[in-house]
């Protein structure tokens, strides 16, 4: 007969590091909707979840690849992306919605990050949702100026290490210079949408 201590297995997901249930029963004892960002290196994605007891309902919900429909032509996996998908997710709940609370999953909180930039968005977008200031990204971040400013840098620099650089823009036929004008092109139809 086995003596000592009963070992705990934790639960599936857990081992498998896709969910914090400590995070999670936090979230979920606000009795609000959570607004969900997640991210990979392409894509973000932003949604407006509800909590039953059968299960997690979505209620809106916008994904970085649906800014192509919109006129985006620079890269679905960056800053400027993060916002502009959290500014639809946030249109679409405007006025369904009256508050929701940051669900970051297991990613680690880093001042400016996409995550933020997405968050802040949402926020633009009509969404109330609790925050500080501090942790946004500053607006130059949110319209690509970094990028264009770095770009023109890297032209006078370098040209050969600016064609490599920033060859996915050149596939795109969109000047890395010009990313901050076309960022508000965007901006404007999702504001119109």
């Amino acid at each position: 007969m086995p003596r000592g201590k009963k070992t705990v297995v934790p639960h599936r997901r857990r081992r498998e590091l896709k969910t914090d249930y400590h995070k999670r029963f936090r979230l979920l004892k606000s009795g609000k909707p959570r607004i969900v960002v997640r991210k990979s290196v392409k894509n973000i994605l932003c949604q407006v979840v509800e909590y039953q007891p059968s299960g997690d309902k979505t209620l809106f919900s916008a994904d970085s690849k649906e800014l192509k429909k919109l006129g985006w032509n620079a890269g679905t996996g960056n800053i400027p992306a993060a916002y502009l998908t959290g500014l639809l997710c946030g249109t679409r709940a405007k006025g369904k919605i009256k508050e929701a609370v940051l669900d970051s999953g297991l990613y680690r909180s880093t001042k400016g990050s996409r995550i933020y930039a997405a968050l802040k968005g949402a926020v633009d977008g009509g969404l109330n949702v609790p925050h500080s200031e501090d942790i946004l990204p500053n607006e130059d971040r949110l319209k690509g100026q970094h990028v264009a400013s770095y770009a023109e840098h890297l032209k006078k620099e370098s040209a050969e290490a600016y064609k490599k650089m920033f060859s996915g823009y050149a596939k795109a036929k969109i000047a890395p210079e010009t990313l901050p004008k076309h960022f508000e092109e965007v901006k404007a139809k999702i504001h119109k949408a």
